[in-house]
């Protein structure tokens, strides 16, 4: 089925990684554990959350909910969003057009 997008996918994938990036403990979609990541510098990080983003919007098309970390993030097909939410409070909006 795939994830329906109107804008260009670098963009989608930029917002994606920065609201993943919010989320605590994304890098346990990995089976990464917290000390695997404490040893990774800044640019690592920013490497695993963009792999992690393309494999989640990918992810999306099978499975319109994916648990990552102590977030969620859900495809609405009908509003051609994905809403991420961090926490039990904030949650970010991913356009897709």
């Amino acid at each position: 089925m795939g994830v329906r997008h109107g804008r260009e996918y670098q963009e989608i994938l930029s917002d994606l990684t920065e609201a993943l990036g919010a989320i605590n403990n994304s890098y346990e979609f990995f089976e990464m554990t917290n000390e695997e990541w404490a040893e990774l510098g800044t640019p690592e990080r920013g490497e695993v959350i963009e792999a992690l983003a393309d494999d989640v919007f990918y992810g999306l098309g099978v499975d319109p909910v994916i648990t990552v970390g102590e977030g969620t993030v859900t495809y609405h097909p009908k509003f051609h969003i994905i809403e991420v939410a961090v926490d039990g409070k904030e949650i970010r909006i991913v356009r897709l057009t």
